[in-house]
Order: C-alpha cells, then sequence, then structure tokens
C-alpha cells in the first residue's frame, strides 16, 4: 500500500501529461518556449510524415505489381476504386486534361498521405513515446506521432498547395496576364481600384492558405487531446482507491472505442477535404477574372 501510494505521488498531475505529450521532439532538445521560431525543426513531424509517405508508396507499389486483368483481389479493388474517385473528382474541378496528368495523381498522393498520418492517432498515446523513452533511456523523452496534429506541418503542405497555384496562375495565363489580374480583378481595371485590387487578391491567397492548413490541424490536435483525456481515465484507474478505479477503467474501455470508431470518419473525411481544396484551389489558378 506505501508504494502504491508512493507511486501516485510521482505520478505526474494530468496537466502535466498533457502538455509532456503535446510537446514535440525537436532540435532544441526541450519545450519550446516561443511560438514562432524558425531555427526549431519538429524532429518527429518530419520523420513520421516521410515514413508515412514511404509506407503509401509501398502499400500502393505492393498492390500495383499484383494487379491482374482478370478477377481483382480486395487490394486492387480498392486502390481502382480510389483512383477513380480522385480521377472524376479532378475531372470536375480541372478542364485542362494536361494539368489533370499531374494534378489528379497529386490529390491522391494527398489523400492516402493525410489519412495514413492521421491515422497515427489510432495508436494507444503511450505506445510510441514509451517506446522512445525506453530507447534513448530518457523517462521525460518528448515525441509525438501524429503529423497532422502540428500546425507546422500543416501549414507546410498548405504553403506547398499555395506554391502550385502560383505556378499554375504563371504557366497559364503567363507572368504579365497574372499580374494583370493582381491589379484588376476583382473591382475592375482602374487606376484607383488597382491597390485595392492587389490587397484583396493578396487576402485571398492568404486566408485559403491559412485556412487550409489550420482546418486539418484543428481537427487532428482536437483528436488527439480528446485520445489523451480518455487515456487519463484508464491512468486514473491505477492510482485510485475504492469503488471508482473499476468504474474510471470500465469509462475508459467505453470511451476510447466510441471515440476510435467515430474518429474513423474524421480521418477520412480530413484527409478529403484537404485534398478538395487542394484541387479547388489549383482549379481556381485556371480560371480568369
Amino acid at each position: 500500500m506505501a508504494i502504491a501510494h508512493e507511486a501516485a505521488a510521482n505520478a505526474p498531475s494530468a496537466g502535466e501529461y498533457v502538455v509532456h505529450h503535446l510537446t514535440q521532439l525537436n532540435t532544441t532538445g526541450h519545450a519550446q518556449t516561443s511560438i514562432v521560431d524558425f531555427s526549431v525543426i519538429n524532429l518527429d513531424t518530419i520523420f513520421f510524415s516521410v515514413a508515412m509517405g514511404l509506407l503509401g508508396l509501398f502499400l500502393m507499389l505492393w498492390v500495383a505489381r499484383r494487379v491482374t486483368a482478370g478477377v481483382p483481389g480486395r487490394g486492387q479493388a480498392a486502390l481502382e476504386i480510389l483512383i477513380e474517385f480522385v480521377a472524376n473528382q479532378a475531372n470536375s474541378i480541372i478542364h485542362s486534361k494536361e494539368s489533370r496528368r499531374f494534378v489528379a495523381p497529386l490529390g491522391l498522393t494527398v489523400f492516402v498521405w493525410i489519412f495514413l498520418m492521421n491515422s497515427m492517432d489510432f495508436l494507444p498515446v503511450d505506445l510510441l513515446p514509451s517506446v522512445w523513452q525506453w530507447a534513448t533511456g530518457n523517462p521525460h523523452a518528448f515525441l509525438r506521432v501524429v503529423p497532422t496534429a502540428d500546425l507546422n506541418g500543416t501549414l507546410g503542405m498548405s504553403i506547398s498547395v499555395l506554391l502550385l497555384c502560383i505556378w499554375y496562375n504563371i504557366k497559364i495565363k503567363g507572368l504579365g496576364g497574372w499580374l494583370h489580374e493582381l491589379f484588376t480583378a476583382p473591382f475592375g481595371n482602374h487606376p484607383l481600384l488597382y491597390l485595392p485590387n492587389f490587397l484583396m487578391q493578396m487576402i485571398e491567397f492568404l486566408a485559403k492558405t491559412v485556412s487550409h492548413g489550420m482546418r486539418l490541424f484543428g481537427n487532428m490536435y482536437a483528436g488527439e487531446l480528446l485520445f489523451m483525456l480518455i487515456a487519463l481515465m484508464g491512468a486514473a484507474y491505477g492510482t485510485s482507491v475504492g469503488a471508482t478505479g473499476p468504474v474510471l477503467w470500465i469509462g475508459h474501455v467505453i470511451a476510447g472505442t466510441a471515440w476510435a470508431i467515430f474518429h474513423i470518419l474524421i480521418v477520412l473525411l480530413q484527409a478529403f477535404i484537404f485534398m478538395m481544396l487542394a484541387l479547388v484551389y489549383i482549379g481556381q489558378a485556371h480560371e480568369s477574372h
């Protein structure tokens, strides 16, 4: 009993537990104190993003090498449905056949990549962080395994979409044509309207890019936080005394299972929304005001 009370006394509080799990493994080796610091690199976000990207490529390559002309297997059928679905979305949004040859595979890549990164949320909250702490010999080592719950990662992807939009604006309209559009749309071609037009265009690009990344980040961050709060119910069972222990553990199992089932929809939906917005924004770059 004395050992149990001592363990409970040394255990982190709920707030400390959550804060520790929300801290990135970065190049500084400790919790980042500044919100904006371009000298700090979140190593865990980069590692798991690359790992999920390679896993997605491996899975699609593995299925592609087993494609048959006869009755398709489940993996081939699922991939064909996904490819056809993304291709139909690209066809309905982007009318340039030449552009679709790049944008449609891009949409498929984005969907599969974000789905896999989002799916890291289904792993037990303490599984990989505990493995990392054991491997490093540091019981306080930080590690976050959901790349899309890091605003740096999601904004990085949305900025990539912005750069593609700028590229297609210049490619389709020419540099002069795009610059002319920046100063003459949406209010009209008049010298007094040049500045308002340009400011509106910049606000539009900024708003689309920030909202694109923030939407994915906000949903996945909230999901990650809820999994941590549910995990605390199970952790409280180990340190509680009396009848509340079994009740907390049962609540932990029920709540965790229910949220995981519902979270499957969020994981799929957020990957779909990010992909569709990327297609829409690139499609808008093909249109003239």
